[in-house]
């Protein structure tokens, strides 16, 4: 009876939560690969495309798993103890021995979820069990966006605590949808989490901080559209307030999600497989930027990049490290071979460049650093 209740509980919370949406799970997952360092660069690109493709399965799931929805949220507040000392009990059993295991579910579980994924992931990495492990790293991909974004670790999850109903929807889906393009960022390696527990809950307790940013951005941009909530000045309003630290809830997932991967395969006893145990059609037909030199570069550099067929559309951009437009190098359609493109950054300020190539739903990156 209980999980009947359970379910029937969480059943509007199901439909309403998706973390980012899929395009941005998609980008979180598909940005942790540039930060896997090079001893573990043989899960490049298919096992990475995997992580990337399957993003939202676990949003995908929850139509036919019941069991799905609270690993997805966690309604901080609610424990009386986090607004005590800004913490809550880490260990799952003690929190259920203490608040009982129905009440821990309605709260959500999502430190707990992401917890038993990177186990499964660690586990499927000691068995050398590789495409379990690509499963498994979306999943945990997906667990950790969704703990960087910032309501779904509240209870007040779609403002209906403060009049401000939709704003989930409004600010994780519609508003990313909006300036996808702008979602930019550049990527540090991969580095090993000493306390893979503790480094959960430090990044949900960090990413918690951002939840009254959201709902004041949601108030500013009301009172810059009239009211509206669907018009483009409420969603220019609203990227206005949120885009340089969404950019950065973004940038940290990628990075958060690489160190658990890049740890996981080192406590698994950093096993390695052959690259062809993995079909590489996924990666056949697509451009490759193959990057700048030099890099670090004074003033100018050249981009080289390789297009696979004739009349291939593509749009060479650069942005700086907050995701701003600083330069569109190429929007044109250009024949099959390699191509160099020279960048005259002499007039920008020192700092990291981001180098991106988009063909149709084709992405790559990369980063350029600027000296003077």
């Amino acid at each position: 009876m209980k999980k009947l209740n359970l379910a029937l509980l969480l059943l509007p919370l199901a439909v309403l939560l998706s973390g980012w949406g899929y395009k941005g799970h998609r980008i979180i997952n598909q940005n942790m690969a540039a930060c896997l360092p090079a001893k573990i660069g043989f899960l490049k690109p298919n096992w990475a495309n995997f992580v990337t493709n399957h993003a939202s399965d676990p949003d995908n799931r929850r139509d036919t798993d019941p069991t799905e929805a609270p690993r997805h949220f966690l309604d901080i507040e609610n424990y009386p103890e986090f607004a005590l000392t800004g913490k809550i009990e880490e260990n799952y059993d003690s929190v259920v021995a203490v608040h009982g295991e129905f009440w821990t579910l309605l709260q959500g579980i999502l430190p707990w979820a992401t917890l038993r994924t990177y186990d499964s992931l660690k586990s499927a990495f000691r068995r050398g069990d590789w495409n379990a492990s690509e499963q498994y790293a979306a999943d945990l991909g997906h667990y950790v966006a969704d703990g960087h974004m910032p309501l779904h670790i509240t209870a007040n999850y779609n403002g209906q605590a403060t009049g401000q109903d939709g704003i989930h929807s409004r600010y994780e889906s519609k508003m990313i949808s909006q300036f996808e393009s702008q979602m930019i960022y550049p990527a540090d390696s991969a580095l090993l989490i000493p306390n893979v527990s503790q480094y959960i809950f430090s990044y949900l307790y960090s990413n918690y901080r951002y939840v009254d940013s959201v709902l004041l951005a949601d108030t500013y941009a009301k009172t810059q559209s009239g009211g509206s909530v669907s018009s483009a000045a409420y969603y220019q309003a609203l990227w206005s307030k949120t885009g340089p630290f969404t950019i950065m809830l973004f940038r940290n997932g990628s990075d958060n999600l690489a160190n658990l991967i890049y740890t996981a395969w080192v406590e698994a006893g950093s096993p390695l497989f052959y690259p062809n145990a993995i079909s590489e059609n996924e990666e056949i037909g697509k451009p490759r930027l193959v990057g700048n030199f030099p890099n670090p570069f004074k003033g100018t550099t050249t981009i080289s990049l390789e297009i696979p067929v004739n009349n291939t559309p593509v749009i060479i951009a650069v942005y700086d490290d907050a995701g701003n437009l600083k330069d569109t190098l190429l929007n044109e359609s250009l024949t099959g071979g390699s191509h160099k493109i020279r960048w005259d950054a002499s007039s920008l300020d020192s700092g990291v460049y981001i180098c991106v190539l988009r063909s149709g739903n084709f992405t790559a990156t990369r980063k350029m650093v600027l000296v003077k």
